[in-house]
């Protein structure tokens, strides 16, 4: 255990010998699990974090060659429970975001992503998770996100070695290509017109 030693009498600690040399133990250094088990990834499995979510822009919609935006939504969590015998709270922090994008190609990020309205880009601008694709079809994306964790059994936070890993669901893609062509009016004035 670390100690601070006092060469010189301190005022309000009591001296173990006649020289006046005084030991005090660091309160910095005093251990937040003294006590309680090493905790491993594994005995965490009954704590799970909640399935992230993922959507797109244009939602479920994507033209091909033009960038897809990609936003995942997921949060630290605190969930209480007991743990090797122990009322323990355990904290899952997301770290990373694996973006599989169902064409074979994937992304991993340390942001989750930003929609355009809310970074103020217009639509079909590149951002950090998005993603271009190359052909027309249905792709099948999804994101799988990396939590750190941590346990508190009262005296304070422990890491733990590892991240845990929570996968959304499949969220489909829909490609088109974009084509354009000249036309006597526009789609709000006919809505029946080519292209509309």
């Amino acid at each position: 255990m670390p100690e601070i030693i006092y060469d010189e009498f301190v005022p309000g600690l009591t001296c173990d010998s006649s020289d006046e040399s005084c030991v005090r133990k660091d309160p910095a250094a005093e251990p937040v699990d003294a006590g309680f088990p090493a905790v491993t990834l594994a005995d965490l499995a009954s704590f799970r974090p909640a399935t992230p979510q993922l959507t797109g822009e244009p939602a479920g919609f994507g033209v091909v060659h033009m960038p897809t935006n990609f936003v995942a939504t997921a949060s630290a969590q605190d969930i209480p429970g007991v743990l090797l015998g122990y009322p323990v709270t355990v904290r899952f922090t997301p770290v990373a975001y694996v973006f599989s994008y169902g064409d074979g190609q994937s992304l991993r990020a340390a942001s989750s992503g930003v929609a355009w309205a809310a970074s103020g880009s217009p639509q079909f601008t590149p951002t950090d998770t998005s993603h271009a694709y190359q052909e027309r079809g249905v792709y099948l994306s999804s994101v799988a996100t990396e939590y750190s964790a941590a346990v508190n059994f009262g005296a304070g936070w422990r890491a733990v070695d590892g991240v845990v890993t929570a996968r959304t669901g499949d969220y489909p893609v829909q490609v088109v290509e974009a084509r354009t062509a000249l036309v006597e009016r526009t789609c709000a004035e006919d809505p029946r017109g080519p292209g509309c």
